[in-house]
């Protein structure tokens, strides 16, 4: 072949050389390689007359026509130049992402430099995300919509001028699906102009435009409760619920004569609620804690359920009975106060000095009646939850950071011992055989398993079914001893009503107690004898 090449191989476009199984990136980066292949391409037989050829027409001023560039596919097909690998012997290449690939990365939507039509890449086509974050909450779809919007024309028909308060519970009841108790206070959130009714235009408003319609009912609760400039619930926002309660509910009908007692049994209910739910214990209950409480399920419970003392959770009647003649029974000169000396008598004395320091030091939490050395009623209510169910959470943190007197997250042998000092005292005391802090410090060991046997922390005890028993060997003497003796009957019981917790339990047995004082008393005082508190049994 008399064909000379004296040009440099690296300037050449690899994409001339016309080799499809080799990527034209691995040409350029290897001249050498390229120049051996071009060398062993122009030896082929059938490369000497196609080159000819061409020489020939550039020669004559004929148009050259390399694979590609024409529009010919006759002309293409005759002046393709052969390939170096003969058919079907060519090695496979190994398959390769989109992502990072070079024969990727460098395609091109153009046409080429040599003028050959290139398929264009597809763009994606982009995917539309539907929204997923309203900030005033999801609208409701069309067709919950219009059957919201045909049940509210059904109600407000024939009342043009709106529907009073009175009128209103069964909107609250039927369209919001809400305990009927906050008829009121949804009435009042809406008539912010203190009309003294809500047209059908400013309910729908409220509630269909406003998208409360898809909000669950925990958050419809709290938007309805909640101050306007607030993100979360005092506990006044619960005054217009108990007061609907208060004078709707059959269960409660009977209060209705005694105004003080229906505000007692309102802060009770209240105090219960903030106790349980608001973990934090800032009295701030936020739309994240009343999710996770039980407050909604029993709202919904009571507006059910005509008798209030079923409704056990929070608002059972019986239970706010208890909680107020124990504190009326400590409270001796009725200031509605309780000192040292007055919660030291609690439980027929069965507390400890060092423990009712703790509490009055405000360790566990702090006191509202801001009267030095004085515990009010909500502070009462927060001690007699914790003592008398000591398997809450609630109750656990709170006996936890008595015991912590270092405030250091666990209780070492050393804070036990200090309190478990007082009781082994009392047990001498009373000619009972003394169990030494060493034993008990090993059955409790066993009771708890704590991850370490040095120390115990509220991890530890929380999940754990005899952590009150655990803060009753430290500090009170009665129940200590009950566990010691593990009355059958009492086993018996928890094994039938597995359910009840027991505050439930306990709560039970001094309402039946004290019920069956006052009929004494009642009966006594018909019989005309005169009735001496100093002859009363001590509690």
């Amino acid at each position: 072949m008399d064909v000379d090449f004296n040009g440099d191989v690296a300037c050449f476009d690899a994409e001339l050389l016309q080799i499809p199984e080799l990527s034209p990136l691995a040409l350029k980066s290897n001249p050498d390689v390229a120049r051996k292949l071009f060398d062993q391409w122009l030896s082929l037989p059938e490369t000497s007359p196609v080159v000819k050829s061409l020489l020939n027409n550039a020669k004559a001023g004929v148009p050259l026509n390399v694979a590609g560039t024409s529009s010919s596919p006759k002309a293409a097909s005759s002046n393709s130049l052969p390939s170096m690998f003969p058919a079907g012997s060519a090695p496979p290449l190994s398959p390769r992402s989109s992502s990072g690939s070079p024969r990727f990365v460098k395609q091109r939507v153009g046409p080429s430099t040599l003028g050959s039509p290139l398929k264009l890449v597809n763009e994606p086509v982009k995917e539309l995300i539907p929204q997923f974050y309203f900030q005033n909450g999801r609208p409701p779809p069309n067709e919950i919509k219009e059957r919201c919007l045909f049940r509210i024309n059904q109600f407000f028909y024939g009342h043009l001028d709106g529907l009073q308060i009175h009128e209103f519970k069964l909107v609250t009841k039927e369209i919001c699906k809400l305990p009927s108790f906050i008829s009121s206070a949804l009435f009042r959130r809406i008539d912010v102009g203190c009309m003294g009714f809500v047209t059908r235009d400013a309910f729908v408003d409220y509630w269909v435009n406003g998208n409360m319609l898809t909000k669950d009912i925990a958050t419809q609760i709290f938007t309805i409760l909640k101050q306007p400039d607030l993100k979360y619930l005092t506990q006044d926002d619960f005054k217009p619920v108990l007061r609907e309660l208060l004078a709707t509910h059959p269960g409660l009908e009977f209060l209705q004569s005694t105004p003080e007692f229906q505000d007692r049994y309102a802060e009770t209910v209240v105090y219960r609620i903030f106790y349980y739910v608001n973990r934090l214990g800032n009295g701030h209950l936020t739309l994240r804690e009343l999710k996770r409480g039980n407050l909604i399920a029993a709202m919904q419970h009571a507006d059910e359920e005509e008798d209030i003392n079923k409704v056990l959770r929070y608002f059972s009647y019986e239970h706010f009975y208890v909680i107020y003649c124990k504190f009326w029974e400590l409270d001796t000169d009725h200031d509605f106060l309780i000192d040292k000396e007055n919660l030291i008598r609690y439980g027929n004395h069965a507390l400890t000095y060092r423990i009712v320091d703790r509490i009055f030091s405000q360790v566990p939490r702090k006191f509202t009646s801001n009267i030095e050395g004085k515990m009010g009623y909500e502070d009462f209510v927060y001690f007699i939850l914790s003592e008398e169910d000591k398997l809450a959470e609630p109750s656990l943190e709170y006996w936890f950071k008595c015991i912590d007197l270092d405030g250091n997250g666990i209780l070492t042998r050393n804070e036990m011992q200090f309190f478990y000092e007082e009781q082994l005292h009392r047990m001498e005391c009373m000619a009972q055989e003394p169990v030494l802090f060493e034993d008990i410090l090993c059955q409790i060991v066993d009771m708890i398993g704590p991850e370490n046997e040095k120390y115990f922390t509220l991890r530890d005890l929380k999940g754990n079914k005899l952590s009150g028993s655990f803060f009753n060997i430290l500090f009170n003497l009665n129940k200590f001893m009950a566990f010691e003796t593990r009355d059958p009957f009492l086993i018996r019981q928890e094994r039938e009503n597995p359910s009840l917790t027991e505050w439930d339990r306990f709560a039970h047995r001094e309402y039946i107690r004290l019920s069956m004082e006052e009929d004494a008393e009642d009966a006594s005082n018909g019989s005309g004898d005169v009735w001496d508190e100093t002859l009363e049994a001590p509690f």
